[in-house]
């Protein structure tokens, strides 16, 4: 088996701290999505960040076009297609999880579409398969760039 170059924090984490093993697969949506968001957000951080120095109130606006609801959502459309069924399955999972709230500025459909994502960027962190969730995001993230530039 090929050897990632991303490490497994996750994994890391767990050894350095002593955290039990646990089934990644029973976890709830939310709980996958409370993680995935936070990893998600880092990751799109440090794109921003490696682009270049700009004002942190710059790169904070840049941030928000990506993380948002509307954004998230838009990237799982656009990465339906290279999805496989296990985390299609995620995401399913996670945009039919019912929640108390939504964004005050996404619609209830794309809110839900990007708990799914969160959830599945959780789950690929937590599995350690964080150059799974990096292809994906190459994949996806291709065209914003395209867009910006």
């Amino acid at each position: 088996m090929e050897e990632s170059l991303i490490p497994d924090l996750a994994g890391f984490l767990g050894e350095r701290f002593s955290l039990p093993a646990q089934d990644i697969k029973s976890y709830s949506p939310l709980t996958l999505a409370f993680i995935g968001d936070s990893v998600f957000e880092v990751v799109i951080r440090s794109i921003l960040v490696r682009r270049g120095q700009k004002p942190v109130k710059a790169l904070n606006r840049e941030k928000v076009r990506f993380v948002s609801a509307k954004a998230q959502a838009g990237l799982v459309t656009r990465m339906e297609p290279f999805l496989t069924d296990e985390e299609k399955d995620i995401i399913r999972r996670g945009k039919g999880t019912k929640t108390a709230h939504h964004a005050k500025n996404a619609s209830l459909q794309d809110y839900h579409l990007a708990t799914g994502f969160e959830a599945l960027c959780g789950y690929l962190y937590l599995t350690g398969r964080l150059d799974r969730l990096t292809e994906l995001l190459a994949l996806t993230l291709e065209k914003d760039s395209e867009d910006e530039t």
